[in-house]
């Protein structure tokens, strides 16, 4: 396969750690083992999405139960919170570590894999420990650590909101300090596994003036969703699906008690922060290993079929686009690299970390697309996964951060002096 079984010694110019090989190894090891033999089992519900939702567009019952048993399990064997930080009790294995990894399960996996996306943390802000716990206090972290790592429970972020998606600091939610704690009021819209989550962790406005200026003003919370005044009330279903893991978090008169804050009061900003850096880099780094696995399949298809009394892939129109995926895979691995060594060597990086979002994204887009097309009509089909798969990372260019965005953020960079090299 293009870019599984030749990873032994390097990856796109850097060495590759032993201990990234046997953990990768290891991991789809286990999938093979045990996932991939669940959804065998469970062919049925699998079939179509018809099975994986309810009538209102939540996961079905099923689906649920399975997600959380191959949570657990995951947990179990090490790998749930192996990319966790230290502090938190996580295996800390480190950004490289992530986008090695990450890339290699995506592709093997492929898209639509709903049991096998709950293994290794898809997001910062769902599954496992996620990076703004650091900011609790001890105390109130010890109450909630073991469910969290151990996979029973999970979590949701809510930053974003109707009318506050990029521009953070247009949020209406607000947080009124009350004695002992604070009053939160709002509503957070887009916010990916508030159906299912045990958590939530919900930023809202602490100081209007700071806001309104963009100084701050912004304060992160930890809210249980059984808090009373906590109400998830509609589903949103996207794109090409019959439903989704996203909704609208409804907040009235909830109280928080003070000790459930995440970081200093006005700081919350920098506390989301440093999750989305996260978020963003697994992004980047499934959206690489789906177009692997894409261009893999376009690869072996153009082997085989055959036009004009000859393999397709003999035709120099085929060759030119599984060409133009493999320099798209290759620099946008090269990018993600780089990348992941800066904030692995706690460097500045915010410019970059954009840089590996928009390109593994875009890249993605357009390596689907062209794999596809070498499949021709059988490219459009569901069999194949093909068109799943390019729904999702076109889906991709716009949750943590828009592709606008953080062109946006890197012009502003370079324009206040930052230099790329």
């Amino acid at each position: 396969m293009y870019m599984e079984g030749r990873e032994e010694h390097k990856s796109a110019g850097h060495e590759v750690s032993p201990e990234w090989i046997a953990f990768a190894d290891s991991l789809i090891r286990f999938v093979e083992r045990e996932v991939v033999p669940l959804e065998s089992e469970h062919k049925r519900l699998f079939s179509s999405e018809r099975y994986l939702f309810t009538e209102d567009g939540s996961f079905a019952p099923e689906l649920l139960k399975l997600r959380r048993h191959v949570r657990m399990r995951s947990a179990e064997l090490g790998f749930y919170t192996a990319f966790s930080l230290e502090s938190l009790g996580g295996g800390g294995l480190g950004a490289q570590a992530a986008a090695y990894v990450q890339r290699r399960l995506n592709a093997f996996a492929g898209p639509g894999r709903r049991l096998i996306q709950t293994v290794v943390l898809p997001s910062a802000f769902t599954n496992g420990l996620s990076p703004l716990l650091r900011h609790l206090e001890p105390e109130v972290l010890s109450e909630y650590r073991e469910g969290i790592a151990s996979g029973s429970k999970t979590l949701c972020f809510g930053l974003s909101e109707p009318d506050a998606g990029s521009d953070i600091f247009a949020m209406k939610t607000r947080a009124k300090p009350e004695k002992g704690g604070w009053v939160l009021n709002g509503t957070k819209q887009w916010i990916t596994n508030a159906p299912y989550a045990d958590y939530a962790m919900i930023f809202a406005v602490t100081d209007t003036d700071k806001a309104s200026s963009r100084r701050g003003g912004v304060t992160g919370f930890f809210v249980p969703m059984q808090t009373l005044g906590v109400e998830v009330k509609s589903m949103i279903s996207i794109m090409g699906h019959l439903g989704s893991d996203l909704g609208t978090v409804h907040l009235q008169d909830v109280f928080v008690p003070d000790s459930h804050r995440i970081g200093a009061v006005d700081e919350g900003i920098k506390v989301a922060l440093g999750g989305v850096q996260a978020g963003r880099l697994g992004v980047a780094g499934g959206c690489l290993g789906l177009a692997c696995w894409a261009l893999d399949r376009a690869v072996e298809y153009a082997r085989v079929r055959k036009a004009f009394d000859q393999p397709i892939g003999h035709l120099q129109s085929v060759q030119n686009m599984l060409a133009d995926c493999a320099l798209d895979i290759y620099a946008t691995h090269s990018l993600l690299q780089s990348c992941a060594l800066l904030v692995d060597e706690d460097k500045p990086c915010r410019m970059q970390v954009s840089m590996a979002k928009v390109a593994a994204t875009e890249a993605a887009g357009r390596v689907f697309d062209r794999c596809i097309q070498v499949h021709g009509a059988m490219g459009l089909t569901n069999e194949l996964r093909l068109e799943e798969g390019y729904r999702f990372v076109r889906s991709m260019r716009i949750p943590d951060g828009t592709s606008e965005i953080h062109r946006r953020m890197i012009g502003q960079a370079l324009i206040n002096g930052e230099t790329l090299l």
